[in-house]
């Protein structure tokens, strides 16, 4: 497909969600983030004042993670962690759903928690990406995932984490992009390391790409 490289740097959301990463690692990733004109910086909680300091006043973003990796917190904490990074300065909220419970049909417990995370968020203008972790789900839970984020009020819907088996595949991404609705964007993340995967799944229907490996993919 024909894209620019402009236009592919405003759709990367530049990560670096390792638990080993320093400040010279989160000051380096924002200096590329500004230099490279990526959409966002998505980083772990505990970093985003540290980015909201060297990022204000630029166009990039910041994003960071709630209920992660596995999604299992309670929703309680869900929130928590959310108005506290929002207060610390983050605008992109990248949570994960109640994974287990999907599995186990409990829509409700799924839907309450995207929700609850959902309107706190949006009290703030933040956005909200729900992650659903698609590798570890069948075809049949993944659609159900689309009704429920649709319904819940997310502004996205996540096909990984990065830490689970595997990550985002062109047909989850064609299957989430087919089953939401049509105002809910699809961000691919998830072993995302060449400029011809990330057109994939652009072309597939993504909006947001995360990925640690921008930079190459961009020069």
């Amino acid at each position: 497909m024909s894209i620019t490289k402009a236009q592919l740097a405003r759709m990367i959301d530049h990560t670096l969600l390792k638990n080993t990463a320093i400040r010279k690692d989160i000051e380096q990733l924002c200096a590329e983030a500004i230099e490279y004109s990526f959409a966002s910086v998505c980083v772990h909680p505990f970093y985003v004042g540290m980015c909201s300091s060297i990022l204000h006043g630029t166009q990039t973003r910041i994003c960071t993670v709630v209920g992660f990796p596995h999604g299992m917190h309670r929703t309680g904490v869900k929130i928590a962690e959310t108005m506290q990074a929002i207060h610390d300065g983050a605008h992109e909220i990248d949570m994960v759903i109640q994974v287990g419970a999907l599995i186990d049909g409990d829509k409700d417990i799924v839907w309450n928690d995207i929700r609850s995370v959902a309107d706190t968020a949006h009290q703030s203008g933040a956005v909200v990406k729900a992650i659903i972790e698609t590798s570890v789900l069948t075809n049949e839970q993944k659609i159900s995932a689309c009704e429920i984020v649709s319904d819940a009020g997310a502004d996205f819907i996540k096909t990984s984490t990065g830490f689970a088996d595997g990550g985002a595949t062109i047909e989850d991404v064609m299957l989430l992009k087919q089953y939401v609705d049509k105002d809910i964007q699809v961000k691919a993340s998830g072993g995302i390391r060449t400029l011809e995967q990330a057109l994939s799944m652009i072309q597939a229907g993504a909006t947001r790409i995360g990925t640690s490996s921008g930079i190459a993919m961009i020069t």
